[in-house]
Protein backbone atom coordinates (compact mmCIF):
# COMPACT_ATOMS: atom_id res chain seq x y z
CA UNK A 1 0.00 0.00 0.00
CA UNK A 2 1.32 3.35 -1.02
CA UNK A 3 1.99 5.05 2.26
CA UNK A 4 1.03 9.25 3.00
CA UNK A 5 2.20 11.42 5.48
CA UNK A 6 0.91 13.98 7.99
CA UNK A 7 -1.44 15.85 5.91
CA UNK A 8 -2.24 20.21 6.37
CA UNK A 9 -4.43 21.52 4.48
CA UNK A 10 -5.50 25.51 3.39
CA UNK A 11 -8.54 26.79 5.63
CA UNK A 12 -12.02 27.65 3.71
CA UNK A 13 -13.39 30.74 5.35
CA UNK A 14 -16.96 31.28 5.38
CA UNK A 15 -18.33 34.69 6.09
CA UNK A 16 -21.64 34.97 7.17
CA UNK A 17 -23.26 37.77 9.02
CA UNK A 18 -22.90 36.07 11.91
CA UNK A 19 -19.18 35.96 11.94
CA UNK A 20 -17.25 37.89 13.90
CA UNK A 21 -12.65 38.11 14.27
CA UNK A 22 -11.76 35.33 16.68
CA UNK A 23 -10.66 32.94 13.98
CA UNK A 24 -7.80 35.37 13.46
CA UNK A 25 -7.40 36.69 17.55
CA UNK A 26 -8.16 33.70 18.43
CA UNK A 27 -7.41 30.61 16.18
CA UNK A 28 -4.64 32.18 14.59
CA UNK A 29 -6.43 31.79 11.33
CA UNK A 30 -5.08 34.01 8.22
CA UNK A 31 -8.25 36.10 7.77
CA UNK A 32 -8.47 38.99 5.86
CA UNK A 33 -10.66 42.68 6.35
CA UNK A 34 -14.11 42.82 7.90
CA UNK A 35 -15.64 41.53 10.71
CA UNK A 36 -18.22 38.64 9.50
CA UNK A 37 -15.54 35.51 9.25
CA UNK A 38 -17.86 33.01 10.27
CA UNK A 39 -16.52 29.74 9.48
CA UNK A 40 -13.22 27.73 8.98
CA UNK A 41 -13.76 24.51 6.85
CA UNK A 42 -10.52 23.15 7.90
CA UNK A 43 -10.57 19.17 6.31
CA UNK A 44 -13.59 18.98 3.40
CA UNK A 45 -14.56 16.94 0.42
CA UNK A 46 -17.77 18.44 -1.05
CA UNK A 47 -18.31 19.09 -4.36
CA UNK A 48 -16.53 22.09 -5.28
CA UNK A 49 -15.75 22.75 -1.63
CA UNK A 50 -11.97 21.30 -1.65
CA UNK A 51 -9.13 21.16 1.16
CA UNK A 52 -5.67 21.55 -0.58
CA UNK A 53 -2.80 20.00 0.63
CA UNK A 54 -0.07 23.10 1.79
CA UNK A 55 3.01 21.23 2.23
CA UNK A 56 4.97 17.59 1.08
CA UNK A 57 5.13 15.98 -2.16
CA UNK A 58 1.43 15.74 -3.00
CA UNK A 59 0.85 19.74 -1.80
CA UNK A 60 -1.81 20.96 -4.15
CA UNK A 61 -4.03 18.25 -4.89
CA UNK A 62 -7.12 18.60 -3.32
CA UNK A 63 -8.87 16.44 -0.49
CA UNK A 64 -11.14 14.78 -3.13
CA UNK A 65 -7.95 14.32 -5.23
CA UNK A 66 -6.38 12.46 -2.53
CA UNK A 67 -9.88 10.09 -2.03
CA UNK A 68 -9.75 9.21 -5.49
CA UNK A 69 -6.09 8.33 -5.79
CA UNK A 70 -5.11 6.87 -2.70
CA UNK A 71 -7.99 4.98 -1.89
CA UNK A 72 -6.78 2.70 0.56
CA UNK A 73 -3.57 4.65 1.27
CA UNK A 74 -6.05 7.47 3.17
CA UNK A 75 -8.90 4.92 4.54
CA UNK A 76 -7.32 1.94 5.06
CA UNK A 77 -9.99 -0.28 6.99
CA UNK A 78 -12.55 2.21 5.99
CA UNK A 79 -12.17 1.96 1.84
CA UNK A 80 -14.00 2.07 -0.08
CA UNK A 81 -15.04 5.70 0.25
CA UNK A 82 -17.04 8.07 -2.19
CA UNK A 83 -15.92 11.10 -0.88
CA UNK A 84 -13.97 12.04 2.45
CA UNK A 85 -17.30 10.85 4.72
CA UNK A 86 -16.50 13.65 7.72
CA UNK A 87 -16.00 17.68 7.91
CA UNK A 88 -14.02 19.67 10.20
CA UNK A 89 -14.47 23.50 10.95
CA UNK A 90 -14.27 26.43 13.39
CA UNK A 91 -17.35 28.60 13.94
CA UNK A 92 -17.14 32.26 15.52
CA UNK A 93 -20.77 33.19 16.58
CA UNK A 94 -20.85 36.82 17.46
CA UNK A 95 -24.69 36.67 16.71
CA UNK A 96 -27.10 33.41 17.07
CA UNK A 97 -26.98 31.32 13.88
CA UNK A 98 -30.11 30.74 12.74
CA UNK A 99 -32.10 27.59 14.23
CA UNK A 100 -31.85 24.98 12.04
CA UNK A 101 -32.19 21.31 11.59
CA UNK A 102 -30.62 18.53 9.02
CA UNK A 103 -31.61 15.27 7.38
CA UNK A 104 -30.62 12.12 8.18
CA UNK A 105 -28.87 9.83 5.12
CA UNK A 106 -32.11 8.31 3.97
CA UNK A 107 -33.74 12.17 3.85
CA UNK A 108 -30.62 13.45 2.45
CA UNK A 109 -29.80 11.18 -0.60
CA UNK A 110 -34.09 11.76 -2.18
CA UNK A 111 -32.81 16.08 -2.49
CA UNK A 112 -31.62 17.37 -5.42
CA UNK A 113 -29.02 17.10 -5.51
CA UNK A 114 -28.40 14.42 -3.20
CA UNK A 115 -26.35 14.90 -0.07
CA UNK A 116 -25.24 12.73 3.06
CA UNK A 117 -27.20 13.71 5.89
CA UNK A 118 -25.72 15.50 9.37
CA UNK A 119 -25.04 14.88 12.34
CA UNK A 120 -22.40 16.46 13.80
CA UNK A 121 -20.56 17.52 17.63
CA UNK A 122 -19.87 20.53 18.52
CA UNK A 123 -17.17 21.27 21.48
CA UNK A 124 -17.05 25.03 23.70
CA UNK A 125 -13.42 26.54 22.45
CA UNK A 126 -14.33 29.42 23.93
CA UNK A 127 -17.27 31.64 25.36
CA UNK A 128 -18.38 34.53 26.27
CA UNK A 129 -20.78 35.28 29.57
CA UNK A 130 -23.76 34.51 29.25
CA UNK A 131 -23.90 32.76 25.51
CA UNK A 132 -26.13 30.03 24.98
CA UNK A 133 -26.62 27.12 23.13
CA UNK A 134 -29.98 25.82 21.20
CA UNK A 135 -30.05 22.15 21.57
CA UNK A 136 -33.38 19.80 21.18
CA UNK A 137 -36.96 20.71 21.82
CA UNK A 138 -38.52 21.44 25.00
CA UNK A 139 -40.45 18.60 26.61
CA UNK A 140 -43.88 18.40 25.06
CA UNK A 141 -43.26 20.28 21.95
CA UNK A 142 -45.02 18.42 19.61
CA UNK A 143 -45.31 18.82 15.63
CA UNK A 144 -48.57 21.10 15.72
CA UNK A 145 -47.27 23.20 18.73
CA UNK A 146 -43.89 23.51 16.62
CA UNK A 147 -45.45 24.71 13.45
CA UNK A 148 -47.63 26.90 15.08
CA UNK A 149 -44.85 28.99 16.70
CA UNK A 150 -42.49 28.38 13.58
CA UNK A 151 -45.02 30.78 11.22
CA UNK A 152 -45.78 33.17 13.71
CA UNK A 153 -41.92 34.23 14.69
CA UNK A 154 -42.22 32.82 17.86
CA UNK A 155 -40.04 29.19 17.93
CA UNK A 156 -37.48 30.47 20.17
CA UNK A 157 -40.06 29.88 23.28
CA UNK A 158 -39.93 25.98 22.28
CA UNK A 159 -36.53 24.98 21.95
CA UNK A 160 -33.99 23.80 25.24
CA UNK A 161 -31.39 26.62 25.81
CA UNK A 162 -28.37 26.75 28.32
CA UNK A 163 -25.29 28.35 29.08
CA UNK A 164 -22.17 25.84 28.16
CA UNK A 165 -18.74 26.06 29.63
CA UNK A 166 -15.23 25.16 27.81
CA UNK A 167 -14.56 22.31 27.13
CA UNK A 168 -18.21 20.82 27.00
CA UNK A 169 -19.40 18.94 24.01
CA UNK A 170 -22.62 18.03 22.44
CA UNK A 171 -23.96 15.73 19.98
CA UNK A 172 -26.17 17.05 17.30
CA UNK A 173 -27.79 14.14 15.56
CA UNK A 174 -29.69 14.77 12.24
CA UNK A 175 -33.04 15.72 13.24
CA UNK A 176 -32.19 17.84 16.17
CA UNK A 177 -33.44 21.32 16.10
CA UNK A 178 -30.53 23.17 17.09
CA UNK A 179 -28.31 26.95 16.91
CA UNK A 180 -25.32 28.04 18.35
CA UNK A 181 -25.57 31.32 20.33
CA UNK A 182 -23.52 34.63 20.22
CA UNK A 183 -20.67 34.93 21.74
CA UNK A 184 -19.40 31.19 21.11
CA UNK A 185 -16.02 29.56 19.64
CA UNK A 186 -16.89 26.31 18.79
CA UNK A 187 -15.34 23.29 17.15
CA UNK A 188 -17.37 21.04 15.27
CA UNK A 189 -16.86 17.72 13.61
CA UNK A 190 -19.92 16.50 11.06
CA UNK A 191 -20.88 13.88 8.04
CA UNK A 192 -19.24 15.96 5.21
CA UNK A 193 -22.74 17.45 4.12
CA UNK A 194 -24.00 21.02 3.62
CA UNK A 195 -27.74 20.56 3.52
CA UNK A 196 -29.95 23.17 6.21
CA UNK A 197 -33.11 23.96 6.89
CA UNK A 198 -33.22 27.36 8.75
CA UNK A 199 -35.94 27.62 10.60
CA UNK A 200 -36.54 30.23 12.49
CA UNK A 201 -33.55 33.52 12.17
CA UNK A 202 -35.02 35.65 15.28
CA UNK A 203 -37.10 38.25 13.32
CA UNK A 204 -33.50 40.18 11.97
CA UNK A 205 -32.60 41.13 8.22
CA UNK A 206 -30.03 40.28 6.43
CA UNK A 207 -27.32 42.37 4.54
CA UNK A 208 -29.54 43.33 1.88
CA UNK A 209 -31.85 44.76 4.28
CA UNK A 210 -34.28 41.62 3.86
CA UNK A 211 -35.35 38.75 6.02
CA UNK A 212 -33.17 35.64 5.01
CA UNK A 213 -35.23 32.81 3.50
CA UNK A 214 -36.54 30.14 5.86
CA UNK A 215 -37.33 26.40 4.92
CA UNK A 216 -40.33 25.89 7.32
CA UNK A 217 -42.13 23.33 5.26
CA UNK A 218 -39.11 21.85 4.33
CA UNK A 219 -37.31 21.81 7.92
CA UNK A 220 -40.13 20.80 9.81
CA UNK A 221 -40.35 17.59 7.44
CA UNK A 222 -37.23 16.13 9.06
CA UNK A 223 -37.54 17.15 12.88
CA UNK A 224 -37.35 14.16 15.11
CA UNK A 225 -39.37 15.60 18.27
CA UNK A 226 -38.00 12.41 20.16
CA UNK A 227 -34.46 14.98 20.47
CA UNK A 228 -35.22 16.96 23.60
CA UNK A 229 -33.32 19.11 25.92
CA UNK A 230 -30.17 18.04 24.73
CA UNK A 231 -26.89 18.38 27.63
CA UNK A 232 -23.65 18.04 27.35
CA UNK A 233 -21.69 14.77 26.98
CA UNK A 234 -20.40 13.02 29.98
CA UNK A 235 -16.40 12.01 28.64
CA UNK A 236 -15.98 8.29 28.75
CA UNK A 237 -11.81 7.01 30.24
CA UNK A 238 -10.56 4.71 27.38
CA UNK A 239 -7.78 2.65 28.26
CA UNK A 240 -5.25 5.52 27.60
CA UNK A 241 -4.38 7.81 30.71
CA UNK A 242 -4.78 10.73 28.02
CA UNK A 243 -7.33 10.12 26.09
CA UNK A 244 -11.30 10.28 27.06
CA UNK A 245 -14.08 9.27 24.62
CA UNK A 246 -16.39 12.41 23.90
CA UNK A 247 -18.59 10.70 21.12
CA UNK A 248 -18.87 7.29 19.94
CA UNK A 249 -21.71 6.76 17.46
CA UNK A 250 -22.43 5.29 13.80
CA UNK A 251 -21.11 7.92 11.49
CA UNK A 252 -17.68 9.49 13.46
CA UNK A 253 -15.64 8.80 16.96
CA UNK A 254 -14.51 11.63 18.68
CA UNK A 255 -11.66 11.64 21.36
CA UNK A 256 -9.91 14.53 23.43
CA UNK A 257 -6.43 14.43 24.35
CA UNK A 258 -4.63 15.95 27.06
CA UNK A 259 -1.08 15.14 27.49
CA UNK A 260 2.19 16.92 28.30
CA UNK A 261 4.91 14.44 27.01
CA UNK A 262 5.16 12.54 24.06
CA UNK A 263 2.78 9.98 22.86
CA UNK A 264 2.42 8.04 19.42
CA UNK A 265 -0.84 7.83 17.07
CA UNK A 266 -0.65 4.25 16.53
CA UNK A 267 -0.84 2.51 13.06
CA UNK A 268 -4.36 1.54 13.33
CA UNK A 269 -4.81 1.49 9.72
CA UNK A 270 -7.42 4.60 9.86
CA UNK A 271 -7.42 7.91 9.25
CA UNK A 272 -7.42 10.13 12.29
CA UNK A 273 -8.68 14.14 11.99
CA UNK A 274 -6.33 15.51 14.52
CA UNK A 275 -7.14 19.71 15.78
CA UNK A 276 -5.42 21.27 18.32
CA UNK A 277 -6.91 23.58 20.41
CA UNK A 278 -5.08 23.95 23.30
CA UNK A 279 -1.33 24.86 23.59
CA UNK A 280 1.10 23.16 20.42
CA UNK A 281 2.46 20.14 18.92
CA UNK A 282 5.32 18.91 16.86
CA UNK A 283 4.05 16.07 14.35
CA UNK A 284 6.94 13.64 13.55
CA UNK A 285 7.19 13.31 9.99
CA UNK A 286 5.46 16.83 8.98
CA UNK A 287 6.89 18.78 6.14
CA UNK A 288 6.08 21.74 6.92
CA UNK A 289 8.72 21.23 10.31
CA UNK A 290 6.82 23.39 12.44
CA UNK A 291 4.44 22.79 15.27
CA UNK A 292 0.55 22.75 14.95
CA UNK A 293 -0.49 25.53 16.85
CA UNK A 294 -4.13 26.22 18.37
CA UNK A 295 -6.25 26.47 15.70
CA UNK A 296 -4.62 24.10 13.01
CA UNK A 297 -5.82 20.95 12.22
CA UNK A 298 -3.67 18.11 10.43
CA UNK A 299 -5.11 14.76 8.81
CA UNK A 300 -3.23 11.64 9.22
CA UNK A 301 -3.45 9.18 6.52
CA UNK A 302 -4.29 5.63 7.24
CA UNK A 303 -1.44 4.09 5.20
CA UNK A 304 1.10 5.88 7.83
CA UNK A 305 3.66 4.52 10.27
CA UNK A 306 3.13 5.18 13.68
CA UNK A 307 2.96 9.39 14.38
CA UNK A 308 4.91 10.34 17.22
CA UNK A 309 3.24 13.65 18.99
CA UNK A 310 5.49 15.84 20.80
CA UNK A 311 3.56 18.73 22.98
CA UNK A 312 4.41 22.04 24.24
CA UNK A 313 3.12 22.10 27.67
CA UNK A 314 -0.48 21.42 28.57
CA UNK A 315 -1.50 20.46 24.99
CA UNK A 316 -5.50 19.31 23.91
CA UNK A 317 -6.60 18.16 20.88
CA UNK A 318 -9.39 16.68 19.46
CA UNK A 319 -9.51 13.07 17.56
CA UNK A 320 -11.96 12.65 15.20
CA UNK A 321 -12.28 9.34 13.28
CA UNK A 322 -14.55 6.64 11.60
CA UNK A 323 -15.66 3.57 13.91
Amino acid sequence: MEKLYPLRFEPLFRRYLWGGRRLGTVLGKPIGEGDDYAESWDVVDHGADQSVVSAGPVAGMTLGDLSQRYGTALFGRNEPQTQFPLLWKFLDAQKNLSLQVHPNDKQGAKLDPPDLGKTEAWIIVAAEPGSCLYAGLKQGVDRETFAHHLHNGTADECVYSYEPKVGDCIFVRAGAVHAVGAGLLVAEIQQSSDTTFRLFDWNRLGTDGKPRPLHIDQGIEVVDFSQTEIMPQAPQPTDVDHIERLIDCEKFVLDRWRFSSSQSVADDNRFHIMSVVAGSVDVVGDPAEKPLQTGETMLLPAGRDTVELRPHAGTVILDSYLP
